[in-house]
């Protein structure tokens, strides 16, 4: 069994997540669009400068919350279930994109949909 390096490990995790970024921020975007088409026309007098400014915020909390993978992804690698994890690192992936599209779900309502 060879030893994994930290550069070695950081270097595997950016390969590995930063091309899954974009299929992460392209699932919230759908959850956002989908709240946003499905309550129309109420919807669309929640967009004001105020709104977008609220949305870049939360877009930037949740890019940065992505990041929280490379710290799990680099220790799993520099451990002795390095192999496993790379066959398995998928399941961080999923259950982190499920997460954040809870969270973009929650605070898209609170944007989105007005009680009557």
């Amino acid at each position: 069994m060879t030893e994994t390096t930290a550069q070695v490990a950081l270097s595997d995790a950016i390969r590995y997540w930063e091309p899954r970024r974009i299929l992460y921020n392209f699932a919230l975007l759908v959850v956002v669009v989908a709240l946003y088409f499905t309550n129309l026309p109420e919807s669309r007098a929640s967009i004001n400068t105020d709104s977008l400014q609220v949305f870049f915020v939360l877009a930037v909390l949740a890019n940065v919350a992505y990041c929280a993978a490379y710290v799990v992804d680099v220790v799993a690698q520099l451990s002795s279930f390095r192999s496993t994890w790379l066959r398995l690192r998928w399941i961080l992936l999923l259950v982190g994109v499920a997460f954040a599209a809870i969270l973009a779900n929650f605070f898209s309502r609170g944007l989105f949909v007005h009680s009557t």
